[in-house]
């Protein structure tokens, strides 16, 4: 099929600006389109002369500079856009800037100069992670707290008044725990006084709206990006008009992304790019693109993928093809739309697995043989993937970027565009959430340093929430096959997986290394497939491969307890040889919730209850080459700078805590400078190594300087008997702080360094990243509620148990613990991406109907840290974020078939599907 289509078409699924008409060519920049609103704003008269289109959010943003209001949903879903209009919380994306008229309007930024009660509570209960949210949240918290105060004086909400008043507000890193808490102390009174100390070193900056993200940033003459997005998920290009929109006035820049002949993928696959005085007019002038393709059948799910007819993928050459997961895509062999099995099965046994199974499956022991599948869960970070790039010279890139990789996407930028390391710099101040999908050089990097040579000027590009759900990354959907063995001694006998993965057009997925990492035995036979399909590329996500792996591997091994009549944590015990997993099973046996958990049988009604639970591990990843360098000057200040990047993890407060540590001062003393490739090599945050990484290396900097001090304190003070103590240092005389010791120096520098651990591996791909000695544990419990009668489920109580070496910032800990038990949580009810089977579009474009988890869903949480073990780690110390939140969706089916005695196998548990099998 042949169809002459441009982005008109593509609208539909990825943009909403109508085209403009014939009688105005220049779009935004018509003057009969300018309308003057006359307003006040944070106590200040305003006159704006803006379009008649324009959006509050994008009055106050754009033309204004209030950048605490945050464009994410453009859609009124998620509440980062939040301004106080007459003092009523409003969602101004979705109001327009002409009913500001004569109206008063507070934004973040006019909260000061004091901190308000609510502010104070969010710093001192951690109510945030990136941050990004935040400013909504605040604003929204704000009002209710004044109302609350003025009608109830100091008493304490409930959870459900709290839930109500900030309904509409989403956190994706899903800090609702410190959320909530901080709100009903803030309504209690509290939070009134001042607040001097809080956990987050960059809290202060995000609770009033001064932290700037890459999509605030605003250069002098900065253009705006637009792409334009192929309507069909398996086409040909047969030509491309750029003319059209060349010829707009204030379109500076169009170029191809797609030549004539190539092959389109996915429905949402970039074609061209527009660079324009202003967003509104590059995407008017995207549409004005002509493009057409020769449309073919997409496949779109296994079954259509792996039909004897189906449309190849990749029909000549696999080169190129977009990896899923954070490293490089083992070699494996193509069959049609089916790549694999990968090499996760070498030095286990296929023989000793099939003779297990079998044996098992003719009497001699116990088998489960099930299929378990999940569903596409995409990132939907509300900062959206953006670029701002300047060629500040002709071989010299300054690039803003929202990135979890400040130091190897410079690395990666210069080898693509030929230049030095020294020739790139990209900064990264504050990113506003990043699950693993912004851990690598993009198509939003590429259209801005692109069009910015092009133009030369600085050119931001910025995905829409649209453009963000379609594109901006996804965890694959998985359909795992598992038979499980166990002999009539009950030790694991056999186990034998066929995992295939659909991550669009993405290869390289890992779910068989996680059945390879727990439960250590040769008994395996592990067979990992990808299925290519025309839809979008899947992205690494919070532990890769870990939550579909688990759901089907921990329900099986309880199905296997449930049929041999033992209690699941004594089998797992027998099965595991994890130390802290070992420690956590003693753990849970000692919760008085699983002790007297009920059984099934015993319950009837509507509503029943029931405790579920799982057992998960993760890989001890670090960054050999993490550097920190420590700056000390005479007046007694500290600097830490490293090109890391804080993306809600804490990774500032933790390297300040572990300098702060050795020196034994406060961590407020330290001053940080990071997210800038520029300074010394950071680690990537992704795998849970930023942690293991950057904390070694602040504290092998300060052990310079407190070193480099008692050398001063002996040979140029002459001073006897040091010895270092906390604040200072001690001698024959008294004691001396280590301010006035840097009084007698000149400037000093050091820079500390993260070497190796014994036993360490290179892992496969990655020159940045090593596989260390050991694996993290985690056992998790859920207890949940399904209503039989509407298929619903709640998820009531959760208890965590963490083994991952020393907590330095307990707080952050907690907070990342937190986000990733309800982000799993998400992942077993809610979250879903559903594309359409006939023409691979996708249906799931907007917050409206992706649904993430919102404050309402807030579980009661338990949380336990095991501290032993790791103690050959500098620091002791290893990364807990992936780990908090792989056996989630498992404990979660557990709990469902304690509570019912239906085992549910596919994720997420919506409505209809529990009902179908409550009344199977």
């Amino acid at each position: 099929m042949k169809g002459s289509l441009g982005v008109g078409a593509s609208t539909a699924l990825l943009g909403r600006v109508p085209a403009p008409s014939a009688a105005e060519p220049g779009g935004s920049v018509a003057g009969k389109d300018q309308v003057l609103v006359e307003t006040t704003v944070n106590g200040k008269p305003v006159v704006a002369n803006t379009h008649q289109d324009c959006s509050a959010l994008d009055l106050l943003r754009d033309h204004l500079g209030l950048t605490g209001c945050k464009k994410a949903c453009q859609q009124g879903s998620c509440g980062a856009c939040t301004a106080l209009v007459d003092g009523v919380p409003t969602h101004t994306c979705s109001m327009p800037a002409t009913s500001l008229q004569g109206r008063s309007v507070t934004t973040i930024e006019g909260l000061g100069p004091e901190l308000h009660p609510v502010q104070r509570a969010f710093l001192a209960n951690d109510a945030l992670q990136c941050g990004f949210c935040t400013p909504g949240f605040v604003l929204a918290g704000v009002a209710f707290h004044d109302r609350w105060r003025a009608q109830h004086g100091k008493a304490e909400p409930s959870k459900d008044q709290v839930a109500a008043a900030l309904a509409g507000h989403l956190c994706r890193c899903a800090a609702y725990d410190g959320i909530f808490r901080a709100m009903v102390q803030a309504c209690a009174g509290l939070h009134d006084g001042d607040l001097s100390i809080f956990p987050r070193r960059d809290g202060l900056e995000k609770v009033t709206g001064k932290a700037l993200y890459t999509v605030d940033i605003r250069l002098p003459g900065q253009l705006e990006a637009a792409v334009l997005r192929s309507p069909h998920a398996n086409a040909t290009l047969l030509d491309l008009d750029l003319s059209p929109a060349r010829a707009m006035p204030g379109v500076k820049a169009v170029i191809a992304l797609a030549q004539p002949g190539s092959r389109v993928r996915y429905a949402g696959q970039e074609i061209a790019a527009v660079a324009a005085t202003d967003h509104r007019l590059a995407r008017q002038a995207v549409q004005r693109i002509q493009a057409s393709y020769d449309v073919s059948k997409p496949v779109v799910g296994f079954d259509a993928a792996l039909a004897p007819d189906a449309p190849l993928v990749y029909d000549t050459s696999h080169r190129g093809a977009p990896v899923v997961n954070e490293v490089m895509a083992t070699p494996a062999r193509w069959d049609g739309n089916r790549r694999g099995p990968f090499a996760t099965s070498i030095f286990l046994s296929h023989r000793l697995a099939r003779e297990g199974v079998e044996s098992a499956r003719q009497g001699r022991g116990t088998l489960v043989h099930e299929r378990w599948e999940t569903g596409t869960q995409c990132h939907s970070t509300l900062e959206p993937h953006v670029a701002v790039a300047h060629w500040t010279a002709p071989d010299s890139l300054l690039l803003h970027l929202s990135t979890q990789a400040c130091s190897s996407m410079a690395m990666d930028i210069a080898r693509r565009w030929g230049l030095r390391e020294s020739q790139v710099q990209v900064q990264c101040s504050y990113v506003g959430g990043a699950f693993g999908a912004k851990a690598t050089l993009q198509p939003e990097t590429i259209v801005a340093v692109d069009l910015a040579r092009e133009t030369g000027a600085p050119v931001r590009f910025a995905l829409d929430r649209d453009e963000e759900l379609v594109v901006g990354g996804s965890r694959p959907a998985v359909r795992m096959d598992l038979a499980l063995a166990a002999d009539e001694s009950s030790a694991l006998s056999g186990m034998d997986l066929l995992a295939e993965s659909d991550s669009g057009v993405s290869i390289g997925n890992t779910v068989g290394l996680m059945f390879r990492l727990m439960y250590h035995n040769r008994r395996k036979r592990l067979r990992d497939y990808d299925v290519l399909t025309n839809a979008p590329p899947g992205r690494p996500f919070r532990g890769p491969g870990g939550p579909p792996a688990y759901w089907a591997l921990e329900q099986a091994v309880d199905e296997l307890a449930t049929r041999m009549h033992r209690d699941p944590v004594s089998l797992r015990r027998a099965w595991d040889r994890n130390p802290a997993r070992l420690r956590l099973y003693d753990w849970v046996d000692s919760l008085p919730a699983w002790k007297g958990r009920q059984s099934s049988a015993r319950q009837g009604g509507r509503f029943r209850r029931g405790i579920g639970l799982a057992a998960a591990g993760w890989f001890y990843f670090f960054a050999p080459g993490t550097q920190v360098r420590l700056d000390a000057e005479p007046d007694g200040s500290i600097r830490l700078t490293c090109a890391t990047q804080d993306m809600g993890n804490g990774t500032r407060s933790a390297m300040a805590q572990a300098a702060a540590a050795v020196l034994g001062i406060p961590p407020d003393r330290i001053e940080l400078s990071i997210g800038d490739s520029r300074a010394p090599f950071g680690p990537s945050s992704t795998g849970s190594q930023t942690t293991a990484s950057v904390l070694p290396a602040a504290q092998h900097a300060a052990e310079q300087l407190r070193d480099e001090l008692l050398d001063v304190a002996r040979h140029r003070l002459g001073l006897s008997q040091v010895q270092a103590v906390a604040g200072g240092l001690e001698h024959s005389g008294g004691r001396l702080a280590w301010k006035d010791l840097l009084s007698h120096c000149q400037p000093l520098s050091f820079v500390g360094r993260r070497q190796k651990d014994r036993g360490g591996a290179t892992l496969l791909g990655n020159r940045q990243s090593r596989l260390g000695r050991g694996q993290a544990g985690a056992v998790q419990l859920s207890e949940v509620e399904v209503d039989t009668h509407l298929g619903t489920v709640r998820v009531l109580r959760t208890w965590t148990g963490i083994g991952s070496g020393r907590i330095l910032v307990p707080q952050l800990a907690l907070s990342q613990v937190y986000g990733g038990i309800i982000q799993g949580i998400g992942y077993a009810l809610y979250e879903d991406r559903r594309l359409d089977p006939s023409t691979g579009l996708q249906l799931t474009t907007g917050l409206d109907n992706y649904i993430v988890p919102v404050l309402a869903d807030l579980p009661e949480m338990h949380v336990h840290f095991d501290e032993d073990g790791f103690e050959y780690v500098r620091g002791g110390s290893v990364g807990l974020s992936e780990l908090a939140t792989l056996a989630v969706a498992a404990s979660i089916g557990n709990a469902m078939h304690n509570a019912t005695g239906k085992r549910f196998r596919r994720i997420p548990l919506r409505p209809d599907r529990v009902l179908e099998v409550l009344q199977s």
